[in-house]
């Protein structure tokens, strides 16, 4: 009995778990852009290891037997291209693997402006031993966008060190899951300005994009920080820097921009009260093996003829819950 063509796209990226992968199915491994067509022919299923390489919508008509596409990311909106989005392909994710990672990204993107690190390393670099006051966390409030795994574990986070954690979904509720309250995403400006922290961990979509717009954003208080592990398109980034540039808000932690990387020439990089990190928020020393043995369990499920986990709406952008207002 032939066994399951599987191709996987790695970029340049180096396949943690292949070996693995090779003693499951026929492995074709493919490391170019233009390589890809051939190696699609025939696969039931494409591994995006590297799921920022380019080519899958060129390669997209030799995808002749294609059944399942599994991305290890959270975020899924680079992947949906109309003609994917509207066939037949199931698409999973990595959901589940970065909570851990991401929530003490927020965690510690508050605590360095809470703490006034900025004025630290100043401080530290001019040799000056002088005093400078911080701020507490117990008793301030946090809104976070994305009440999905993501959102719900560094609500969790949050709440342990004595932040009040409300949530921003599709729709509002008085309570759900880890939040105290869950508001619906288009209140975002009418509540913005009851938080000290806003940390936007949403999924990418129609709905979401934009969503921390220049209403949001004058709504804010001038004390509040913005911590972005979600996606840079989530944000009006031109309104953004306005309002940082300005003052108008205390600073911002953005592990994402738009576009990515963020050009040397952008004024974001000049500002004393911004902090930009290279889109690392998921990651951490266990991310890598992790997400082989997510795929790999997967697969076994796949060739047992057994449920996938992690199984995206492409409808909605991302992989739903159970009650779950995302």
């Amino acid at each position: 009995m032939p066994r399951t063509n599987l191709t996987i796209y790695a970029g340049s990226r180096p396949v943690v778990g292949f070996d693995a992968l090779q003693n499951l199915a026929d492995v074709r491994l493919v490391t170019e852009p233009g390589d890809l067509p051939a190696a699609l022919d025939g696969a039931e299923i494409l591994y995006l290891w590297d799921y920022f390489a380019d080519g899958l919508r060129t390669a997209w008509p030799a995808a002749d037997a294609l059944r399942w596409i599994h991305v290890p990311a959270a975020g899924v909106d680079k992947l949906l291209f109309p003609e994917l989005a509207a066939s037949d392909v199931t698409v999973t994710n990595a959901r589940g693997i970065f909570d851990q990672a991401m929530a003490e990204y927020a965690l510690t993107g508050i605590l360095h402006f809470t703490k006034n690190i900025p004025q630290a390393l100043r401080n530290q670099q001019d040799r000056r031993w002088e005093y400078f006051r911080t701020g507490n966390l117990a008793g301030t409030r946090a809104l976070i966008a994305g009440t999905g795994s993501i959102g719900r574990t560094t609500a969790r986070m949050l709440r342990a060190v004595g932040i009040t954690a409300d949530g921003l979904g599709r729709t509002a509720r008085p309570g759900y899951a880890d939040f105290g309250a869950v508001h619906a995403s288009t209140d975002f400006a009418a509540v913005a300005g009851n938080y000290d922290y806003i940390v936007l961990a949403a999924p990418l979509t129609d709905a979401t994009r934009g969503m921390l717009s220049a209403d949001v954003l004058a709504a804010m208080r001038p004390t509040a920080v913005l911590v972005n592990m979600g996606r840079g398109q989530l944000v009006d980034q031109a309104a953004l820097t306005d309002a940082l540039q300005n003052q108008a808000i205390a600073g911002a932690v953005l592990d994402v921009t738009h576009p990515e990387p963020l050009p040397a020439s952008n004024p974001l990089w000049t500002l004393e009260n911004v902090l930009i990190t290279p889109h690392l928020s998921g990651d951490s020393q266990t991310h890598l093996p992790a997400m082989a043995a997510q795929f790999e369990d997967n697969l076994r499920r796949y060739l047992a003829g057994q449920p996938l986990v992690n199984v995206v709406d492409k409808r909605l952008g991302f992989v739903p819950s159970s009650g779950q207002p995302a």
